[in-house]
């Protein structure tokens, strides 16, 4: 655009203006270009870091208080590892670098385990028969394992988790379960058409676009002790 003054005299009468103006408003209007991944990670990673990093200047500006230090010291830890958590799920649904080759699914499972920073106490790990032994030729797979412990581990408050993973003919269940999920939320945040603009279920989005391009499918259910269950289920060709 320049800024310039207007050097065209205006030739239509008023009238003719405003008939201008009322068709051009019934025009279609070009549709918005799509987000893309990774400009949904960068607006999240944008509108969520503000809050924390505030937290954390703030404290480091007061640390020399020393009667305040204690409290000052844990909001700092806490804020640093929100802040980790982010990095965590914006790195598992952008992906790391591929890997080439195979790996065997147990494998592909620890790696997932140790990328979400979910505790070994909260977590336990089933292999049905042959499960542990499947081959992994894809690194999209060990992102989905990675946003949903990682979203257990964020949302959780410090429930179990436990991780479930069997072979079926033609198809590989990968089940997370945990206590005192908000299936209405889950559900909600799995069936988005576009990515959030906040990291507030980024992570699931990414799991149920990742899932639908490997020629997968989700269910999930709830338990009698009202323990909900995600399922991811992909294919073993």
């Amino acid at each position: 655009m320049t800024l310039a003054a207007d050097t065209h005299p205006a030739t239509l009468p008023g009238l003719f203006t405003d008939l201008l103006h009322v068709v051009r408003s019934h025009l279609p209007h070009p549709a918005a270009d799509p987000v893309s991944t990774g400009d949904a990670l960068v607006r999240a990673l944008c509108h969520d870091m503000r809050s924390p990093l505030a937290a954390l200047e703030s404290v480091l500006a007061r640390l020399e208080d020393d009667d305040s230090r204690p409290e000052l010291l844990d909001l700092a830890r806490a804020q640093a590892q929100h802040l980790a958590s982010m990095l965590r799920t914006a790195n598992a649904t952008g992906g790391a670098a591929e890997r080439a080759g195979t790996r065997e699914l147990a494998d592909v499972v620890r790696a997932s385990v140790a990328a979400s920073g979910l505790p070994d106490h909260q977590l336990r790990v089933e292999f049905g028969d042959d499960a542990a032994d499947v081959a992994v030729a894809d690194a999209r797979v060990q992102r989905i394992l990675t946003n949903l412990l990682e979203n257990a581990h964020r949302h959780g408050r410090g429930q179990p988790v436990r991780l479930r993973v069997e072979r079926r003919v033609g198809w590989v269940d990968l089940a997370v379960t945990q206590p005192g999920v908000p299936a209405d939320r889950v559900l909600g945040h799995l069936s988005r058409p576009t990515p959030p603009v906040d990291l507030s279920g980024l992570g699931l989005w990414s799991v149920q676009r990742q899932t639908r391009e490997l020629g997968g499918r989700l269910a999930w259910s709830e338990g009698l002790d009202g323990a909900f269950t995600l399922v991811v289920r992909l294919p073993d060709r």
